[in-house]
């Protein structure tokens, strides 16, 4: 009896385990994708972008799809790179949270503007929190 309660312990930990992961994963995977698009964003005479910094725990939904409607106004340095850039700019815009019940007073209108290299910081930072 006492071995089945702990393989079903065991199996239940470990089940859980793997559901977890491949979410981390998926968010390791931005970061990288983030830091590739730091390299070829171009900063100099770009749009300035609304920047999230340490939004509050209920607003992170709201700093996220921030981020990521803002990405559509980054442009590369070189205009050769458009397609490789675009498709990562893609993949910021997969969805990444779920949405959640707590109301949050900011709006993306509410925060900062920064240069392109900056946003991008503060999108790796906020994932980053996020992984936590």
């Amino acid at each position: 009896m006492e071995r089945r309660i702990i393989f079903c312990m065991l199996f239940f930990s470990s089940s859980m385990l793997l559901t977890a992961t491949p979410q981390k994963l998926k968010y390791r995977q931005i970061i990288k994708t983030i830091e590739r698009l730091e390299i070829a964003v171009k900063n100099e005479d770009a749009e300035l972008l609304h920047t999230p910094e340490n939004p509050e725990d209920g607003c992170l939904l709201t700093a996220m799809t921030c981020f990521q409607n803002e990405t559509w106004k980054l442009q590369p340095k070189i205009s050769q790179e458009n397609s490789t850039f675009f498709k990562q700019v893609k993949i910021l815009r997969s969805p990444l949270l779920r949405s959640s019940d707590t109301p949050c007073e900011s709006s993306c209108e509410s925060y900062e503007k920064k240069g392109p290299k900056d946003f991008l910081k503060g999108f790796a930072k906020l994932m980053k929190q996020v992984i936590r």
